[in-house]
């Protein structure tokens, strides 16, 4: 794959917005690699400059980005939890169509940015980019969304949520290994301290039978481990990638690809195994509604993801959804009529305490200065939440305050 070889795709020329360029003669001069000259890696150290705006180890608190990713994550969180509801209200009507209902989101995806993509590039540059390795990205989301809701068929939710937790250990060696990214001790120590919360959390479903739904065979709980063990690896895979290709690409092509392959894959795979659910499943108003909620839901959670891959990390990101389980009983107390367990809201405290240890030490631009583009983020794309558009506008502030 020439992205991990460290070849800058063609598609860099098109950014999603062009910053001027006050170190040239031309503003918005942007070479033939992509590259802008006033942020040339051998040239200006803009990016340093900008990391030191701030001194301490608590830096990057005092900025404005700090607060927009961690409200992005948990809204995040909220979105995942809101789409999960819907599928228990499904379930609850007798409707279970994992593929299928996943369809519907990436057909939203397809028709809102590979429209927009289509506006921007034209038909052939867009059958150019088509033919890139994009649909790798989309073969893992989709396999690891169809195997982790298999998973729950066979085993328990406890054992599968404990699996989950592969996926932030994978997304922290394949960074680590192939895009180079170096942890500060307290990024490990902030993802152990929210894994701790996570297990307060499995440890007050345990206690109170939450996640005691009937027996399960050991032949099936095997199965379904395997299946859980197989989705994660799959969602940390994708995570990885998926903020790679961001880094470096435009949102709207990237999300508009996934939708395409994502619904040509999830349909193939929607009408080999969803045909018998299909036929027994339940259908009538309330479950048109639920399935344009979950659609809603998972269509703005993709749309807010690689955003949130841009200004953190495939790790922040996927510590920022261990919250989901603690939203999830927020809105069971009122649709399913759970109670909330004393130990909820201290496993609460203690994952967004995690998430704020994570970014301890961290300089201006935290985790949006991405080792893989280069010193001043030269070989990235100039868009929302990238280090290269901060780098820009500080260009352009100081040519202007030189004139």
């Amino acid at each position: 794959m020439d992205h991990l070889n460290g070849k800058t795709p063609d598609t860099v020329t098109t950014t999603e917005t062009r910053a001027s360029s006050p170190r040239t003669s031309t503003p918005g001069l942007v070479d033939t690699n992509g590259n802008n000259p006033a942020l040339s890696s051998e040239d200006a150290t803009i990016v340093d400059e900008i990391e030191e705006s701030k001194k301490g180890r608590f830096a990057y608190f005092k900025t404005r980005n700090f607060y927009i990713v961690l409200a992005l994550g948990q809204v995040l969180a909220l979105s995942l939890t809101a789409s999960n509801t819907f599928s228990t209200l499904l379930v609850n009507e007798g409707t279970s169509i994992p593929a299928f209902q996943n369809f519907f989101n990436y057909v939203l995806l397809n028709i809102i940015y590979t429209s927009y993509t289509l506006y921007k590039y034209g038909f052939k540059k867009y059958i150019r980019v088509i033919l890139k390795d994009d649909v790798i990205l989309s073969f893992l989301d989709v396999e690891g969304n169809y195997f982790t809701v298999l998973a729950y068929r066979y085993t328990t939710i406890l054992s599968a949520q404990l699996i989950n937790f592969w996926a932030i250990v994978l997304v922290v060696l394949i960074s680590f290994l192939f895009l180079h990214v170096r942890y500060h001790p307290s990024q490990i120590v902030g993802i152990l301290i929210c894994v701790g919360g996570m297990g307060i959390l499995l440890g007050s479903d345990h206690i109170t039978g939450a996640t005691n739904y009937g027996s399960v065979s050991r032949g099936n709980q095997l199965k379904g481990d395997l299946f859980a063990l197989l989705g994660a690896t799959f969602y940390g895979m994708s995570n990885v990638t998926e903020e790679f290709l961001v880094s470096k690409r435009p949102l709207y092509e990237i999300v508009g690809q996934m939708g395409f392959w994502g619904m040509v894959i999830s349909g193939a795979q929607a009408g080999i195994f969803d045909r018998d659910s299909f036929r027994t499943a339940t259908w009538n108003g309330p479950v048109g509604g639920y399935l344009v909620g979950f659609t809603l839901c998972l269509s703005l959670f993709y749309t807010i993801t690689p955003v949130l891959f841009r200004m953190a990390s495939a790790a922040f990101f996927n510590i920022s959804l261990l919250t989901s389980n603690f939203w999830g009983v927020v809105i069971g107390v009122r649709v399913f009529g759970l109670r909330v367990h004393w130990m909820y809201p201290l496993a609460f405290v203690c994952i967004i305490g995690g998430l704020l240890v994570y970014f301890v030490g961290k300089r201006v631009l935290g985790e949006a200065r991405k080792p893989w583009l280069g010193k001043n983020q030269e070989r990235g794309v100039s868009g929302v939440g990238t280090a290269r558009r901060e780098a820009e506008r500080a260009a352009t502030a100081d040519a202007t305050l030189a004139v």
